[in-house]
Formats: C-alpha cells, sequence, structure tokens
C-alpha cells in the first residue's frame, strides 16, 4: 500500500505538486470512489486508480533520462561525492534506483536511471549492440587516421581491445567528434582517444540507441521515459 500522490507520481501523472493539486480537485478516483487526500493508501497492483475516468496501468518499474550534471558520480551511493540519486527529484525517488551505466564524474549528457535491472542489462550488454554516442571536444585535430583506428577497433596500453567504433568529424569541427560505441568500458571514449594522441576536454553523451537526450532538458532536469522512449532505446534489437 502505497499514498496515492506517489502511486500517480510514479506512473508519470505530474509532479508531486501537481498531482495533489489533481487529487484535491476530484480528478482520482479509486475503484470508483473520488478520492480528495494525497496521503490516502491505495494497493498499485490491485486497486482501479482512474484519472478524470482513464484507468491508471501501472508499472511496476519507473524508468527517468536525466540530463547529468558534471561533478556528480554515477552511483547509488559514494562516501565523498554527491552521486545521480542524491539530485533526484524527491518524487522520482524510491528504494532499489541505480544509474543503468556510468558517466564519468566530469562527463555530461543522457544518463539512464531505474529500478529495473533486466533493462538495464540487456541495454548495456555489448552482444546487444546498443549504440551509444557522444559528442567530444578534444586539444587536436582528428585524422582520417584516427578515425580508420576507430573503425578497426582501439587497443589500450594495456592490451584491452575495444569493439570497431564509428567516429565522425562533428560540425565540421575537427576537433570536434562524434562517436559511437556499444560497449561501456571505464573511461572508454577518453581511453580511445589518448591512444591516438588526443585528450578529451569536454564530453556529452547524446544518445543511447535512437533514444536522444531531451533538447528542453536543462542540465541536471530529469524526465520520465515514456513507452515509446524506452522502445527507441532497443530500435533493431529484441527485447
Amino acid at each position: 500500500m502505497d499514498r496515492i500522490d506517489k502511486i500517480l507520481v510514479s506512473q508519470g501523472i505530474g509532479s508531486r505538486r501537481e498531482v495533489q493539486k489533481r487529487i484535491k480537485s476530484g480528478e482520482v478516483t479509486v475503484n470508483g470512489e473520488i478520492i480528495r487526500k494525497p496521503e490516502f493508501k491505495a494497493n498499485a497492483e490491485n486497486d482501479k486508480i482512474a484519472v478524470l475516468g482513464k484507468v491508471l496501468n501501472y508499472s511496476e518499474h519507473i524508468y527517468i533520462m536525466m540530463n547529468k550534471p558534471a561533478g556528480v558520480v554515477s552511483a547509488s551511493n559514494d562516501n565523498h561525492d554527491k552521486t545521480v540519486i542524491d539530485i533526484l527529484p524527491d518524487e522520482y525517488k524510491r528504494k532499489g534506483l541505480f544509474p543503468a551505466g556510468r558517466l564519468d564524474k566530469d562527463t555530461e549528457g543522457l544518463l539512464i536511471i531505474t529500478d529495473d535491472g533486466d533493462f538495464a542489462h540487456r541495454m548495456l550488454s555489448p552482444k546487444k549492440h546498443v549504440d551509444k554516442q557522444y559528442i567530444a571536444q578534444l586539444d587536436g585535430e582528428i585524422t582520417e587516421k584516427i578515425i580508420q583506428k576507430f573503425k578497426q577497433g582501439i587497443i589500450f596500453a594495456d592490451g584491452t581491445k575495444c569493439l570497431p567504433a564509428k567516429l565522425e568529424i562533428y560540425n565540421n569541427d575537427k576537433k570536434t567528434g562524434l562517436v559511437t560505441i556499444c560497449e561501456g568500458k571505464f573511461h572508454q571514449v577518453k581511453k580511445m582517444f589518448i591512444s591516438c594522441g588526443l585528450n578529451v576536454v569536454h564530453l556529452q553523451r547524446i544518445s543511447i540507441g535512437d533514444l536522444y537526450l531531451d533538447g528542453n532538458l536543462p542540465i541536471g532536469g530529469c524526465k520520465l521515459l515514456t513507452n515509446l522512449d524506452k522502445k527507441l532505446i532497443f530500435v533493431g534489437n529484441l527485447y
């Protein structure tokens, strides 16, 4: 049993303030009865919850898009640094949340936060070939030789070999690259460029699969993924 406002927020009906306003105005029913108290307890799976007559199709898990800011770590908890879970709006917080994959502390952009382990595994497994795209600003120019090295698969100094990746010059700026990879080794994009004699000055992830970072989402902002958003991640993949 959970508060009715918490249930509705978890399903993307609105922010906590918006949901509470809708409840108090009589827009929400539970088993046909109008509920006007946000603290009313309901069973999300068994009770028939409706908003303006439209029955809520409750989803057990939550899927959040974050435009991750620099300076926070991609972890559920950390003893030294602020985490992406720490900066989530209260209405999105629930037990078991974790970032699906990680972005370096100083890397910005698209990050998915969820409590669905199976979903995260499918999204992150190299075998699923879910592409991730990054915009990398560099301290030197991209050459055709470097592009070919990415295409062949970069090999790090310790012998670790990356899967073939795509590198393109972004916006006709040879110091800015659009990188597409389908795996997520530790500091991978930075290490790939270091192996080619370049350093990454700024890094932003802009897409996972065919899901792109919402251009209207401010740095540090969050939004719930729709069912279509989730499908876009796995376009061309069986999920």
